[in-house]
């Protein structure tokens, strides 16, 4: 059975519990990973182009990444004190200007400085999104966190694909103007469809979300999810390093994370479903453990080739199981704070990708491709069995 902490306010009539604006709310939540993806593959760029070193570039990549951790934390639960849908217009517009700032920048200051407004636009929208979408979403929560958790990882897996298809011909700053572009358009379209959901207490001592963290199924749960960024902060800080090293074609690299998109958005509304109905803890530990596999297995291949088809192997069984941590969370989280539970699992994400992506590829650089992915499989196992135990007896009593 669904989990009775949702209450009756989940089960209330709101646009969000239409399908059209899921889809459109995905659409936006991707739109704000992409910019993090774009960042990835142009960091060297940066270096090249800007003469910006090593250890400034490594700073622009995480200071975003803190600075959503500790926007989730603290804005997060604005969302279900009557701010939400101000956090989602107001969030996605200064994310639109950090892009800019990002896309024209030429020196560390205003590249950083660009990080830090996308990291607060990320942090301030992403958990509001999730409340509106959890709140309105009654008897599909898991089929509608489904879409936003592969909308998530799509965007951020399509960032490189944006880059290689625009940077060469265009410059630098053309896919973050695109993107900018872009998330303007899908802003004007929710705005116009209309949002109505309804909004929680505003007391206090809601100012702040970790204390769900007493809960030991919650714990749990945002365990789990911060496996599964670990995970995506590890694959993509190696991914093209690797590939280079084993002289993979250029093609052949880029495609592979396009590809990789894929099965996430097509098979995330029914993972999201599956986790609801057979229980989204043994669906994301079951996908945590095959991810731990395969990073394992990308250890001991010695060609691109062979990294590019596991890949692909692996890509479908994440698009199986990803959005579980999420459907977890929705149902162990009450309704009235669904904004500072999601808050607090997407800040444990970003701190969880954010640490673990300079620790990888300090690894491969210093020990080699083996250790690195090897390493990253084995935190990503524990973590996922720290999860597990953690919820423990409460985790088998939300199944279908």
């Amino acid at each position: 059975m669904q989990d009775a902490s949702l209450g009756t306010e989940s089960a209330i009539e709101s646009p969000a519990s239409s399908r059209a604006l899921v889809v459109v709310f995905a659409i936006l939540s991707a739109l704000l990973t992409a910019g993090y993806g774009v960042l990835f593959s142009i960091v060297g760029d940066y270096r090249d182009d800007y003469g910006i070193n090593e250890f400034t570039v490594g700073w622009i990549i995480g200071i975003g990444f803190i600075v959503a951790f500790a926007a989730q934390i603290v804005l997060g639960p604005l969302g279900d004190r009557g701010y939400a849908r101000r956090l989602v217009y107001g969030g996605a517009i200064v994310n639109i200007i950090g892009l800019l700032m990002m896309g024209f920048g030429t020196t560390a200051p205003m590249l950083l400085a660009g990080r830090v407004v996308t990291g607060l636009a990320v942090g301030a929208s992403a958990p509001a999104i999730k409340r509106i979408v959890v709140v309105g979403s009654g008897d599909n929560i898991g089929r509608n966190l489904g879409w936003l958790f592969s909308a998530d990882v799509f965007g951020f897996a399509m960032g490189p694909v944006i880059s290689a298809v625009l940077v060469g011909p265009f410059g630098l700053a053309a896919p973050f103007v695109v993107i900018a572009v872009a998330t303007a358009v899908v802003l004007v379209v929710v705005v116009s469809l209309g949002v109505n959901v309804p909004e929680a207490s505003d007391d206090d001592s809601q100012r702040f979300a970790l204390d769900l963290l007493r809960s030991r199924a919650f714990g749990g749960a945002v365990m789990l999810g911060a496996a599964a960024f670990l995970m995506i902060g590890a694959f993509d800080s190696l991914w093209d390093v690797v590939h280079t090293d084993l002289d993979t074609p250029e093609w052949m690299a880029n495609l592979g994370i396009a590809l990789f998109a894929i099965p996430l958005v097509l098979l995330g509304p029914w993972s999201g479903k599956l986790a609801q109905r057979r229980g989204p803890f043994l669906v994301a530990g079951i996908g945590m453990a095959l991810g731990a596999f395969w990073m394992g297995v990308y250890g001991v291949m010695a060609s691109g080739v062979a990294i590019f088809t596991v890949a692909m192997v692996h890509a479908v069984t994440d698009g199986f199981t990803f959005a579980a941590s999420g459907v977890a969370v929705g149902l162990t989280a009450p309704a009235q704070r669904q904004s500072g539970a999601q808050g607090v699992l997407g800040a444990m994400q970003a701190l969880a990708a954010g640490i673990m992506a300079p620790i990888t590829g300090g690894l491969y650089q210093a020990f080699g491709q083996q250790t690195a992915y090897w390493v990253a499989a084995a935190v990503i196992l524990a973590m996922a069995v720290g999860g597990l135990v953690l919820a423990g007896p409460e985790a088998r009593r939300l199944t279908g």
